[in-house]
């Protein structure tokens, strides 16, 4: 019995020691003053124009063992910037982005696909003005670590999507203003 007993032990040593370590979802909240979404759009094919918001907020869920994850940023859209405070006003009036009826725009992902240990692509649904599309943000690039001056863990990346404005109800000007809006998203993410 004893010689039973030893071996069992040592075969659940075995299996625990052979088993993946336990997914462990962590929670990142948006570091405003590092999290940034901007657009671009052609200008009567002069030039790529750019423009930012400069409020956003959300969350990262981040599983780095199970290598599953979860985005939800929320865009003020009042907050656009174009450099020039007459376009802003002219983009959230009601033919662009109608701040006053639709004041955040929203991306919530559904899908996080990895390659290898990072973030490749993001899935999910886009909502502009009431209207929600499914949207692929292509990962440019990934870093989780802890952030040095914070002392805290931090997950940091930029991915960017093209979409046409004309499918959000923005499509005025279109296409001799470009209908293709590539959207840049900058985050910064500290763990709760």
């Amino acid at each position: 019995m004893q010689k039973f007993n030893k071996l069992t032990a040592a075969l659940i040593l075995a299996a625990a020691a052979a088993a993946p370590a336990i997914a462990a979802p962590e929670t990142y909240v948006a570091d405003s003053t590092h999290t940034f979404s901007r657009f671009s759009y052609s200008h009567f094919g002069y030039s790529t124009q750019l423009s930012r918001f400069n409020k956003n907020s959300g969350k990262v869920v981040f599983d780095k063992v199970a290598k599953t994850g979860a985005v939800d940023i929320v865009i003020d859209t009042k907050s656009v910037d174009t450099g020039y405070d007459t376009f802003n006003e002219h983009i959230q009036g009601e033919d662009f982005l109608d701040t006053a009826k639709y004041p955040t725009a929203t991306f919530k992902s559904t899908k996080v696909v990895f390659e290898g240990d990072k973030p490749a692509s993001i899935e999910g649904n886009l909502t502009i003005k009431g209207v929600t599309k499914p949207v692929t943000l292509t990962v440019t690039s990934f870093q989780a670590m802890p952030h040095p001056m914070l002392k805290k863990d931090a997950i940091g990346a930029n991915a960017f999507a093209v979409i046409k404005r004309s499918e959000f109800n923005a499509g005025k000007y279109a296409p001799y203003v470009g209908d293709d809006v590539r959207i840049d998203v900058a985050i910064e993410a500290i763990k709760e």
